[in-house]
């Protein structure tokens, strides 16, 4: 099965239950879920690396008998243009300062994130959800603009780490192609417990269009 395009990117903040934070103040908004959209001028790309490990072979008399499967370790190199800049340092763990100052203090955000792209027909969807991770911004390349406009995009690394809700997996993948499908119970174990809304239960990006 093919996909095709970058449709969704959705941040949570969860708490060390893994639980979403519902909080517009200690969280992203009153529902605890910030959709990525025209505001941010979309996303560029979701790398996701680290799906599967390399099998670790076994030998014996001279032969490969078997093998073991070490435990995936994914990451995801996330490009979006404008990112809404207080969401940005939330999902980093900056700390505020009450005055427009935001500092990092080794307190990193437990972040959960759904990323949708779809079948090449456009018909269907496939998601990428994880529900526990922690976003890393390690360089801005800021740069002087000449005779071209030079923007710096916000850039990050998303290093998944393991989610109960998926049996102590770091990553689960959804598509409504399966007949049992069920949006709302992807939401639920993605962003911890979130309850999508009944008009959000058909397939797409989330709680909202973009």
């Amino acid at each position: 099965m093919a996909t095709v395009g970058l449709y969704g990117i959705a941040f949570g903040l969860v708490d060390s239950t893994q639980k979403i934070i519902a909080d517009a103040t200690n969280g992203l908004g009153t529902d605890g879920i910030y959709q990525v959209g025209h505001a941010d001028l979309g996303g560029k790309t979701a790398n996701i690396t680290g799906l599967s490990a390399a099998p670790v072979k076994i030998y014996g008399f001279n032969q490969v008998q078997d093998a073991t499967m070490p435990t995936s370790e994914p990451s995801v190199a996330l490009d979006i243009n404008n990112l809404n800049f207080q969401v940005k340092q939330q999902i980093k763990g900056f700390v505020s300062d009450g005055k427009g100052g935001w500092t990092d203090e080794n307190l990193k955000a437990h972040v959960a994130l759904l990323i949708t792209t779809q079948t090449i027909d456009r018909t269907h969807f496939v998601y990428y959800g994880f529900g526990n991770g922690i976003v890393t911004e390690t360089a801005a390349n800021i740069q002087t603009d000449a005779a071209a406009e030079q923007r710096v995009d916000d850039t990050f690394t998303y290093t998944a780490l393991s989610t109960i809700a998926f049996n102590d997996q770091p990553y689960k993948i959804y598509s409504d192609l399966d007949p049992k499908f069920d949006k709302a119970n992807m939401y639920k174990e993605v962003f911890g417990g979130y309850v999508l809304p009944a008009s959000s239960t058909g397939s797409g990006t989330g709680t909202s269009s973009h």
